[in-house]
């Protein structure tokens, strides 16, 4: 921002001398171009802002897609995970009771 501001005094230097030799009016009007040409270019600039914001959150955009995409794979994995050891908890505990029956069994 400050270096703006010293341009814009250096331009004021600059066109001070001119006003004051009698050619006012094609200095206004140099002034007033030239701050249309800082219009112009500060336009750009913002659209170029403007546009690389835009594919900025479109990228973000679509990263968050792939992401929900792999926490839902994630999910259904766990889900399917959890039926599988709850599957195999319930064999444990079958071979166990069966294991503390052959013991009773045994010592009978």
């Amino acid at each position: 921002m400050n270096s703006r501001r010293d341009i814009r005094n250096n331009r004021a230097a600059l066109f001070d001398g001119i006003e004051e030799g009698g050619i006012r009016a094609s200095s206004s009007y140099s002034s007033h171009e030239i701050d249309e040409q800082d219009n112009e270019r500060a336009l750009e600039g913002l659209q170029d802002r403007v546009i690389l914001l835009k594919r900025l959150s479109g990228d973000i955009n679509e990263e968050v897609d792939n992401h929900n995409l792999m926490l839902d794979r994630m999910g259904n994995d766990m889900d399917s995970s959890r039926g599988v050891l709850s599957g195999t908890m319930d064999r444990f505990k079958m071979l166990h009771e069966i294991s503390q029956l052959l013991n009773l069994l045994r010592a009978a």
